[in-house]
């Protein structure tokens, strides 16, 4: 009996001592939890303003020639359409060949050097397309914007890869690109006050749109090299631990996310065939072509229905502010459900419906109250298109690759629908309306296949795993370890891909 009541002593004592290492355990989770949201916060807290005013400012310099087109910029450079629309055009076969080549170099650079430095430049540029007195001075300020402006999207979104689990960027990527569609409405407010200033130092209204812009641009350019961490371990607003946290959660999320692997042409080359990356780089395209037609002309296409110049650029700024709402609660609910391809599809939806009500009516107030669903339903679906690019591309440098291109497609559309809104055609532009009613319809089609297309991957994964990782096995780990993260990235078994 003493021996059995012994052991149930024993037994007592380790059910104890078992019992507080659980609850330490579990109190420990949930510490860590805290410490980790709080690490978060501190960043979209610090980072995300800046990287969102970069955007911004890429967007307004970008577009706001569409403002200044209704300020008078046209008719005081004695353009014609087709003038016009070259100096729109033009910004954007530098901007696309900048791309792919500044996204593989921003590694070695550093963030912290290269955007602010690009912003720096550009605001310049801008503030000289307010100097220009001819065509041929305007083409060549644009061309060279297009070059500096051209790293700016795609290399924010490769930034932000790099601090943010995949399950977590459609809504921070949403936070910055929804300052596209704030720019919108914030230019046409701005362009509104700003061609007051018409006269003054010699020069028109539309002038002063650019030089003003380009000021603040330049400004925030050289604040920006004091202000941009390049990694979470950079970071002067978090503590050590802090950072440990983060870099510990992005190597949990993505294994492939050490730096360790170098550049390859390969890499390039595995991005460009994956069928993933192919069917998003075509959405890409098709969504170009609506979102650049919307943000370059949507302030014409308002004074074409009928309104004055001034109330123009007052109007264009709803449909903007709409898209700004959408976007975030869309984005949301994507991250929220870690799903890419449904909620771009039914988003798509909206676009579908705006553009088929401006197609059939010949109401005016219809007419313009349909881009209340067009500019959302478009501007709404880039975010959770770019996060999900960036999702299922690893590692680095084909990531690099993926995102890259897919902004190529964007800007390749932005430069189809600068030809697609020739004034004589307005105020319906039914050639162009059938034309974005068509690609958004299809871009529902395709994100709707490329999410079975995953689906299959990921279930092919699943049952090929140890076929797959033979080839990298060895005596110490069966699975190929860091090698086979390395070499196989968005293909390893164990990596799967957000639908």
């Amino acid at each position: 009996m003493p021996e059995i009541a012994h052991s149930a002593g024993d037994a007592e004592v380790i059910g104890k001592d078992t019992s507080s290492t659980a609850s330490r355990s579990y109190e420990q989770s949930i510490v860590d939890v805290r410490a980790e949201r709080s690490a978060v916060r501190k960043m979209d807290l610090t980072v995300l303003p800046i990287v969102t005013m970069f955007y911004l400012l890429s967007f307004l310099d970008r577009a706001n020639i569409g403002n200044a087109r209704v300020a008078g910029l046209q008719k005081s450079l004695h353009l014609t359409d087709h003038q016009y629309q070259i100096a729109v055009t033009v910004l954007y076969v530098p901007y696309i060949a900048a791309e792919l080549p500044s996204n593989l170099i921003l590694r070695k650079v550093g963030p912290q050097r290269l955007m602010p430095t690009l912003l720096t430049i550009w605001g310049i540029m801008v503030t000289l397309q307010g100097l220009v007195t001819s065509y041929g001075g305007l083409v060549t300020v644009r061309a060279l914007l297009g070059l500096v402006e051209g790293p700016m999207f795609p290399g924010i979104v490769l930034y932000l890869s790099g601090f943010y689990t995949r399950s977590e960027l459609s809504l921070r990527i949403a936070l910055f690109f929804s300052s596209a569609s704030l720019s919108g409405a914030f230019s046409g407010l701005l362009a509104a006050g700003i061609q007051n200033m018409n006269g003054i130092g010699g020069r028109p209204g539309w002038a002063w749109i650019f030089i003003l812009e380009g000021l603040f641009s330049i400004l925030m350019g050289v604040s920006g090299y004091f202000l941009l961490p390049s990694t979470p371990r950079d970071s002067k607003f978090l503590t050590k631990e802090e950072k440990d946290l983060i870099m510990h959660r992005l190597e949990r999320d993505r294994p492939s996310i050490n730096p360790s692997d170098k550049f390859s042409i390969w890499e390039v080359i595995r991005s460009l065939r994956s069928p993933q990356v192919i069917l998003v780089f075509i959405i890409f395209f098709m969504l170009g072509t609506t979102l650049y037609g919307l943000a370059l002309f949507l302030p014409s296409i308002v004074n074409q229905l009928g309104f004055s110049p001034n109330k123009s650029q007052l109007l264009s700024v709803g449909p903007f502010a709409a898209g700004f709402f959408i976007t975030f609660l869309v984005a949301f609910l994507s991250d929220k459900y870690n799903s890419r391809g449904i909620p771009s599809a039914i988003v798509s939806m909206l676009a579908v419906i705006g553009f088929s009500v401006y197609l059939r009516t010949d109401h005016k107030f219809t007419a313009y109250g349909s881009l209340y669903l067009t500019v959302p339903g478009v501007y709404a679906c880039a975010p959770i298109l770019c996060a999900w690019m960036a999702n299922n591309s690893e590692p680095y440098y084909r990531r690099a690759t993926s995102v890259a291109i897919g902004f190529v497609a964007t800007n390749a559309g932005g430069i189809l629908s600068t030809w697609r809104f020739p004034t004589k055609e307005g105020p319906r532009f039914r050639k162009t309306t059938i034309m974005d009613l068509t690609f958004s319809v299809l871009i529902v089609v395709f994100c709707l296949i490329n999410t079975l297309y995953l689906n299959w991957r990921n279930q092919q994964k699943k049952q090929k795993r140890a076929e797959i990782l033979a080839p990298y096995a060895d005596e110490k780990r069966g699975d190929g370890g860091e090698r086979a993260w390395i070499e196989l990235g968005d293909q390893h078994p164990d990596f799967k891909y957000t639908l």
